[in-house]
């Protein structure tokens, strides 16, 4: 073992607490009133007496407010941005006060670290699950309870927004939603500035194998089984297509699951790509539910920083867009029509790719091949 890596090896993880936030009641973009909210959400470093050397980081679609660190030093693994957020990194601890929060309709209620409400909480009026009575909720919806949660921690400006995915969508809602209390957005891996019609139809795919699930029952299935084979399914396609051809090359090239079982022998027999999905899956879907992932591709459809009263006009804030260049869910073109929309307007923008062949999730794991444009950014 070299002499860095025996260092880096010998680093303690950066710890962190997962704590819950409240509002009595909440409006929805939509109008409609939820009561008793509550989200989880994690801090790293500290906030300055002024208030304003804070960074939000807003989680991906099937993410959480775990973006770094470890909440015990034996995790297997950490937060899924740990390669660029801690001291020293490039988003530093030892200078900013860093944010993620859960967002509502969270995929993963079930995953005893993230706190959400969405349909399979109880509704306080009826003591019943929502269920197909929630609300659809959006990422300006997310953005409005992030202020709320900053409001309270004293948070005062933010020296930058970022996210990764849906939290991409999120970092742009901020621009645009307090435009004052941002100083620099960092959208990564995202769908630009409005849901193109492509992106609608494509996450509108995701949820197919759920309504197709008998025990969807229109998301009122909390009384009886559940649709988890149309989760599992659902959750098999999001994987895949958060993946690209030569991430599956790489690993698996055309192996068997099983040294002796021949695909050709019996329709049974898997290639090692299709039961490393279902392993994947079967884990995943253990802390996931059908109908807040339903939900959640539904508010994601609605996103356009244009509609309701917003504009892309409000949009000041120096920009740095990163995208991957295999990405095949957030494709690179959906973020240079927004760096095209935004430069036309005088929006100062800085552009980065990752160049690997992983696909989407690169913009997760592959992160810290763009962390000099991200330290630089944030000088």
């Amino acid at each position: 073992m070299s002499s860095q890596a025996s260092q880096a090896s010998a680093t303690p993880p950066l710890l962190v607490e997962k704590k819950t936030f409240c509002v009595p009641h909440f409006t929805t973009q939509g109008g409609r009133l939820i009561k008793d909210v509550r989200i989880g959400y994690e801090t790293y470093g500290r906030l300055n007496d002024n208030g304003d050397n804070a960074i939000l980081v807003c989680h991906y679609f099937s993410g959480s407010s775990h973006c770094a660190g470890k909440y015990h030093p034996d995790d297997p693994l950490s937060g899924y941005w740990d390669a660029i957020i801690g001291p020293g990194k490039a988003i530093d601890t030892d200078r900013f006060f860093v944010v993620s929060a859960d967002t509502l309709s969270n995929v993963c209620p079930k995953d005893p670290m993230v706190v959400t409400v969405g349909p399979a909480t109880v509704d306080p009026d009826t003591g019943w699950p929502y269920g197909a009575a929630f609300p659809i909720v959006t990422n300006r919806d997310f953005v409005r309870l992030q202020k709320a949660l900053l409001d309270s921690l004293g948070v005062k400006r933010l020296k930058c927004v970022a996210g990764p995915s849906m939290g991409a969508m999120q970092t742009f809602e901020w621009g645009a939603q307090y435009p004052g209390m941002v100083d620099r957005l960092l959208p990564v891996i995202g769908a630009g500035l409005h849901a193109e019609p492509y992106f609608i139809a494509e996450i509108d795919m995701w949820t197919l194998p759920i309504l197709m699930d008998p025990n969807w029952r229109g998301g009122n299935y909390f009384d009886g089984p559940e649709p988890v084979e149309g989760l599992r399914q659902s959750l098999k396609i999001i994987t895949l297509t958060a993946r690209a051809p030569g991430w599956a090359r790489a690993l698996f090239d055309r192996s068997w699951a099983k040294p002796d079982a021949d695909p050709l022998a019996a329709g049974g027999n898997l290639y090692s790509v299709e039961s490393t999905l279902d392993a994947i899956v079967a884990e995943r879907s253990r802390y996931a539910d059908a109908a807040h992932l339903v939900h959640l591709v539904r508010g994601c459809r609605i996103y356009d920083i244009d509609e309701g009263g917003s504009s892309v006009k409000a949009i000041r804030a120096p920009t740095l867009l990163i995208s991957v260049a295999s990405d095949g869910i957030m494709f690179q073109s959906y973020s240079r029509r927004a760096a095209d929309e935004l430069r036309a307007q005088g929006t100062p923008v800085q552009w980065a790719e990752i160049d690997t062949d992983g696909g989407h999730l690169d913009g997760l794991y592959e992160i810290a091949r763009v962390a000099p444009q991200i330290r630089a950014f944030l000088e």
